[in-house]
């Protein structure tokens, strides 16, 4: 059950939530962000009833500390969030994906430097040829790709803060959420006092579209954590890679995205970095099960 709980998640990261965006597009990225916040609330809200978290969503609430941290994480999300949405409908999937491609090798930097977490020289290899891969795009294009820097980032950064706050994923999902509403709402406020709304103006199409990024929001995150719950964390990270590639195939395959011989080249680094860190993930993770208590 797990597995399908991850293919799930994985599934709808990788093509349901960018085919989403695109059906959006000509909505402007900070209002989709504005109504994803809104109604992701409401469905966060909804579930936390479902499944009676209310003590554990109060607890949370009344701790100054997990507070602070989780008003850090929510602003991070929301950046995540807009980067991508605009991304998505601005025609870089390309880049989209390759964000997510390193952002689980950030996450080791971000591991060695802030928790002091310990690199085995594979995992220091994969991250220098990942890194490698990313200059090769920056010297072909002239600039460095700050879409998926800025993405593998910001997200990076928001796993760090909500890997130190102890709180359930739906808890932790749902205060974010109600953080980011009332700016949510008084941004959409704005648009329809001056006229630049794009929903509910009558076309009712548009309209369910926007209500439901409540749900291609929320549902992938509960399934992943569900996952998380029943897998192994090794079958998690090989999984993880499947959302990427998805996206990298849906712009290029789908939607025409240019994707050169250069592009293969670091693409064909970063896998290797890939490749070569969970090879030693699971290598290691391997010998600790081994070991002799």
């Amino acid at each position: 059950m797990g597995v399908l709980y991850a293919l799930a998640a994985f599934f709808m990261w990788g093509l349901a939530v960018p085919l989403h965006f695109k059906l959006l597009s000509p909505v402007p990225a900070p209002q989709i962000l504005a109504h994803r916040i809104v109604w992701a609330s409401l469905f966060a809200l909804g579930l936390i009833v479902l499944f009676r978290q209310g003590r554990q969503l109060l607890e949370a609430v009344t701790s100054g500390r997990r507070l602070l941290l989780l008003c850090v994480s929510a602003g991070l999300i929301a950046i995540n969030w807009l980067i991508y949405i605009w991304a998505v409908n601005a025609g870089h999937l390309v880049q989209t994906s390759l964000g997510y491609f390193i952002n689980p090798l950030l996450n080791v930097v971000l591991g060695v430097l802030f928790l002091r977490e310990r690199l085995h020289p594979a995992q220091i290899a994969a991250c220098l040829i990942a890194g490698l891969g990313v200059l090769v795009l920056g010297f072909s294009a002239g600039e460095m790709p700050w879409v998926a820097l800025a993405l593998a980032c910001s997200f990076g950064c928001y796993g760090l803060v909500r890997k130190i706050v102890p709180v359930a994923p739906l808890v932790g999902f749902c205060i974010e959420s109600l953080l980011l509403t009332p700016l949510a709402l008084g941004y959409l406020a704005v648009t329809f006092s001056d006229g630049s709304a794009a929903a509910f103006k009558g076309r009712t199409e548009l309209d369910v579209l926007l209500i439901l990024t409540g749900f291609s929001t929320a549902a992938p995150l509960i399934w992943f954590a569900a996952a998380a719950q029943r897998l192994k964390l090794s079958t998690i990270g090989l999984l993880q890679y499947l959302a990427p590639s998805g996206q990298l195939a849906l712009g290029v395959l789908f939607y025409g995205e240019p994707f050169g011989w250069i592009d293969a080249v670091a693409f064909g680094l970063i896998w290797a970095a890939l490749a070569i860190y969970t090879a030693s993930a699971l290598r290691h993770a391997g010998d600790k099960k081994a070991a002799p208590d």
